[in-house]
């Protein structure tokens, strides 16, 4: 597990914020509204604690606080975390952006920008601690 997760780090593209956001996607068994633990340009990770298959293709509506409207963004879940996972993983699903235009993509670029700005270094925002 450990090989794994050093090889999702070194294959990071994005810069990773921790803060919770709220998404929702759909499942085979309707709309699903669950928390973002954090999110880069390229991706986000989803707590929940029945994440898809990787490699299913998953299209988001993602609530950013300074947009006036969500938006959608189409991924692919890239990483499982189950709940049986090892004690300091949190449950979820690394989502990695798949057909993301330019405006959205700096969009959340800026979002990030602006929240790491405005939040203290106390740990709990990370640059390269989790990746989707």
């Amino acid at each position: 597990m450990a090989e794994q997760h050093d090889r999702f780090q070194s294959e990071r593209q994005s810069d990773r914020l921790q803060h919770e956001l709220l998404v929702a996607y759909r499942t085979v068994d309707g709309f699903i509204t669950d928390w973002a633990v954090n999110i880069s340009r390229g991706g986000l990770f989803i707590n929940t604690r029945k994440p898809l298959a990787v490699g299913t293709t998953v299209k988001l509506i993602v609530s950013l606080p300074d947009a006036a409207f969500p938006f959608d963004i189409t991924g692919r879940v890239a990483r499982v975390h189950p709940m049986d996972a090892e004690p300091h993983q949190v449950p979820g699903m690394g989502i990695e952006f798949t057909d993301v235009d330019e405006e959205k993509k700096k969009r959340i670029e800026a979002f990030v920008h602006r929240l790491r700005e405005a939040l203290p270094d106390d740990g709990s925002r990370s640059s390269k601690s989790e990746e989707a």
